[in-house]
This record gives C-alpha cells, structure tokens and sequence, in this order.
C-alpha cells in the first residue's frame, strides 16, 4: 500500500486533535470536578444524575420545609394544650376550697372572680394559632374557635348530639324565702311559721345543653328533640319527640326544677332540659338524642358552634330579623385533620381540633359552679338584711316575730343550698378531672405522633447523606485520577506534537 505525505498529515493531525479533545475532556474535568459536562458524554451517568437530583430535591422539600413547619405546629398546639391543662388544675383546686362550708361571702366571691377569669382564659388558649392560621379550628384556620367579641347579629340553629347517659341527676333547692313578701303592716309570724312551701331539697333530673341564655319562644327561638335507633345496618331512623310534653321556663320561675313524670322543662337561661322521672327511665338508655335549639346572643369567648356541631348561621339585619339579602350557612361536623407529607408517600396528621380537647363541658361546669356559690352568696345577703331590720329598735314584737320566723327560713335555705353548693361543687371535681383526662389523652395522641415525626426527620437526615453521596458519586469526577490522567493526556499530546514536527521536516523536494 503506498503512503503519501498527505495520509501522513492527515493521520498526524487527527491523533493530534484526538489526543487533544481528550486532554480538553480531562481539562474540564479537572476545572469543574463533574464526570460529564453533558448528556451526550454518557447518557446513563445523565439519567442517574436526574433520578438522584429529583429524588434529593424531595427529601429536602421534607427535611427541611415540611417537617420543621410540621414540628413547629404542634410545639405550638401541645404548649397550649399544656396550658389549659394546667389551667384546669387551678380549676380544681378552687374547687376543693369551694366545696367547704367555712368560707366567708367575700371568700366565694373571690373564688367565683377567679373561677371566671379562668374559664375566659381556657376558652382563649383555644385560639392559639401558628403562622396566622389558628391550630384548633380544623379545616377553617381563618376562624377563631371562639368568638372573639360580642355578638347578636347571626342566629344560629344548633343540633347537639347526646346520649341518655348525659343525663345528670343534681340536687336542687326549692320553695326560696323571698325577703319582697315582708310587709311590715301585715307580716305575721304564722305567715312563715306555718307556710306549707317552705325551703325543700328535690333531685331533678337534667340535660344541661352545650349553651345558656337560648332563644324564647317569643324571640323566634324553637327547640325540638328526637330519637335515633340503629337498625342492623348502622343506619339510624329518627323519631320526633311530642313537643306538647315541653314547656318553656327560666330557671327563676316557680316550680321550674318541679316536672310531672311525662313532661319537660326547657329553661332557656341555663339552657337545661328538666325532664320528669318516666321519661328519665326511657331516656337513660338510649344512644341517639338529637335537640336542636336557636341561639343568636353569643358572649366573648363563647365557643364558635360551627367548630363542634352541625348548625344553620342566619344573618339578621338591624331589626332582628333575617337577612332576605344574604344565604343561610350550614355547617356539618366533620373530622377535620389536616396532615402534612412527611415522606414519600407518607403523611402525618398534625392538627388537633379543638372538639377532641377543649370543650363546653368545661365552661358549663364552671358555670354550674358560679351559680351555686352565687346562690349562697344571695342567701347570705339575705340573711344579713333580715338581721339588719331586726337590729331596728323601733320593731313590733309582731314584726320582731314575723323577722324570726323568717329568718329561720333564709337560714334553712342556706343550709340546703349550701349542701347543693357543696354537691355541685364535689361533682365540679369529678368533671373537672374528667375534663383533664381529655385534654391529657389530646396531648399524648399529638406525643405519639411527634416522636414518629422525629423518627420520621431521623431517618431522613441519613437519607439525605446517602442520597448526597450517591449523587457525588455517579456526578463528581475522582480528583486524584483526573490529575493523574490530565497529566499522562498532556504528555501524549505533547508526543503527537513532537512526533508529527519530526516526520513532516523531510519532504520529496529535498531531493530534487
């Protein structure tokens, strides 16, 4: 085969530029410390590379965004948790100083301010929020779970779901000494003395409603009640309750905690149903007790119903009446959490709602409380005032008898409802502690599952170094061998170049 001068050059210059894309190949290498500078340099190593990038630029997303804003809320919901619970701890301890019967008026006024300002102070733990976003109101985070200043400017109709073991037996005084009904011109002693209705103690039987001072009748307030039973399928059948049964009362009217045995008494003050003893024995056991009931005066820190029970918001206009103008709301209770993905394909729930640990029990058993040592409170006023007219010189023996007989009475009420005072608040102990074993139960379900989001964060930090270093791995180019063979490159080239400056110095014209 003959071999021109040209073949030569052309064999010469393409070792020359193949030795050279090699050595610019290691160059870059060497300059910017990555295996390939694109795909087309080795399409496996470029594929990896993308799968890698992906899947780091996920774990990231976890380990660094959505665990720690996870984390931080509920840090944020067990402190308040924490808080209410130690809240209700005090609750319990001015419990047990109520529940004595030495304390002086000025004593049980300070314990009922107390008791008050705490209840408000429960109520305003609920509101807690993270971000803006308040943490116990489920899917509605722009809804404070209580309201946050007065108002009578929406009607809500509320549907509360109760069992027949929500039925409370309490003791209730009955038949007060009422101090308007001394007339010193006509009083006697026999008045009193001999009075049939004097200060008695009864038990009633009561469904105390999640709120007080409930729409009258007269107002446009409407209550009704029915029964749900629970057929082979789960479904439940209601039946209406006949509402001819029920009478509506305050708490202050005569006979209000006195009901026939197949009647009821609905107060709207306290909110309370009083039922009669028949209709208790066919209660008691049942399963599925839905009332429904209008409220529309809402207190600052009242819960926000819309948070715990299925209810229809009305709004009204300046007169009272409904707003033709604007739509009915309805709300429907539901399990409301909210989870956050921790992990590929792994979500944590991470709210809890207000529903599961602060609830109406709290307040209405304060409350029950507060109208208790009030009770008393009034009956000591009482009782002072009859002292003060008898301390009056000027007296009749006749009113002089009249004011002992009826003081007789006043501290015969005193001592029953003393005793109530006293039951009320021994059962404010129970429920109080029952209350705390709610909120305790909360706190340990948002425990349980921060120490799996801590787990989870774990094992996403070694994740995320393995992932770096398999990225390192299939991307970043070995230093030590690049150097090594950057240097053997150059001195290849450097050969080709020597070599084709020594074959191409002879040519066919040096022998012409």
């Amino acid at each position: 085969m003959r071999v021109t001068n040209r073949m030569m050059t052309n064999n010469l210059l393409y070792n020359i530029n193949g030795n050279k894309n090699s050595l610019s190949g290691l160059e870059q290498q060497y300059a910017t410390g990555m295996r390939i500078q694109r795909p087309s340099e080795d399409p496996i190593i470029a594929v990896r590379a993308l799968k890698l990038r992906t899947n780091l630029s996920e774990l990231n997303q976890y380990y660094e965004k959505n665990i720690p804003d996870a984390m931080s809320w509920m840090d944020v919901t067990e402190s308040a948790l924490k808080v209410v619970n130690s809240i209700l701890t005090q609750v319990h301890t001015y419990c047990v100083q109520g529940s004595t019967d030495t304390l002086t008026a000025d004593d049980r006024a300070s314990i009922v301010k107390n008791l008050n300002e705490l209840k408000g102070q429960i109520y305003q733990e609920g509101d807690t929020n993270y971000a803006g976003r308040y943490v116990f109101t489920g899917y509605k985070t722009d809804t404070s779970l209580v309201f946050d200043e007065s108002q009578e400017n929406e009607k809500y109709t509320i549907t509360e779901p109760l069992k027949g073991t929500d039925i409370d037996i309490i003791k209730k005084a009955i038949n007060d000494c009422d101090l308007k009904s001394y007339d010193p011109e006509t009083s006697t002693e026999a008045d009193y003395a001999d009075n049939p209705e004097k200060p008695n103690m009864i038990n009633a039987y009561r469904i105390r409603l999640a709120y007080d001072e409930l729409d009258k009748a007269e107002d446009g307030g409407e209550l009704s009640i029915r029964f749900g039973e629970t057929d082979e399928d789960g479904e439940v059948t209601y039946t209406d309750f006949n509402m001819g049964a029920v009478t509506e009362m305050l708490s202050t009217d005569a006979n209000a905690y006195q009901v026939a045995e197949d009647e009821v008494h609905y107060l709207t003050d306290t909110g309370e149903l009083i039922i009669g003893s028949e209709l208790y024995n066919e209660w008691r056991v049942l399963e599925n007790i839905e009332i429904t009931y209008d409220k529309t005066s809402f207190e600052k820190n009242d819960l926000r119903p819309e948070h715990y029970f299925n209810c229809d918001v009305t709004s009204l206009n300046e007169e009272g009446e409904p707003d033709d103008t604007k739509e009915v709301l309805h709300y429907t209770k539901q399990n409301q959490e909210i989870s956050y993905e921790v992990n590929f394909g792994q979500k944590l729930v991470i709210n809890t709602q207000g529903s599961d640990a602060i609830q109406h029990a709290i307040g209405r058993t304060i409350d029950g409380a507060l109208n208790a040592v009030n009770d008393v409170i009034k009956v000591e006023e009482k009782i002072a005032e009859i002292n003060k007219m008898l301390e009056n010189e000027e007296i009749t023996a006749e009113q002089e008898g009249a004011l002992k007989a009826m003081l007789a009475l006043a501290e015969d009420e005193l001592t029953l409802k003393s005793e109530v005072m006293q039951d009320t608040f021994s059962k404010a102990l129970t429920e109080i502690e029952q209350q705390q074993d709610v909120v305790n139960v909360a706190v340990a379900d948002l425990g349980s599952r921060y120490v799996r989001l801590q787990l989870t964060e774990s094992r996403l930090s070694d994740e995320q170094t393995d992932f770096e270093e398999l990225l390192s791995s299939n991307e970043d180019a070995d230093m030590v061998e690049t150097i090594i063979n950057y240097q053997a490159m150059q001195t290849v080239y450097n050969a080709s170049l020597n070599a084709a400056s020594k074959s191409l110095q002879t040519t066919l014209l040096d022998f012409l």
